[in-house]
């Protein structure tokens, strides 16, 4: 429980150095796996890509896309849509989409449950 705490405060303190929300970060780390992706890009295209998918995911939050398969299929496609306006690494393209779009189900889950 304590190590779990550790975490929550270190990604917290993480995100606030970015200046990234919880939520931000959590699309951020999964923009940034493999690390060859990450030394790629300048670490202010990095954020300034999660900012911009937090805030369209935002826009479309009243969408229940869990559950509509064509809702999630454009979601998928809004997300690659914008990483590939950023010149995202194709070879990591398939994974950060996947990463993303689970933690929108998350991200959607949680602003149902408020």
């Amino acid at each position: 429980m304590l190590n779990l705490a550790k975490q929550i405060r270190e990604a917290k303190e993480a995100g606030e150095e970015l200046g990234l929300t919880a939520d931000e970060l959590a699309f951020y780390d999964a923009l940034t796996k493999p690390q060859a992706i990450k030394d790629f890009y300048e670490n202010a295209e990095l954020i300034a890509i999660t900012k911009e998918l937090a805030e369209k995911l935002r826009k479309n939050r009243t969408i229940d896309w869990q559950k509509r398969d064509s809702a999630r299929a454009k979601m998928r496609m809004m997300i690659r849509k914008l990483l590939k306006s950023h010149r995202y690494p194709p070879e990591g393209m398939d994974n950060a989409v996947a990463t993303v779009m689970s933690q929108c189900e998350l991200w959607a889950d949680n602003i149902m449950s408020i």
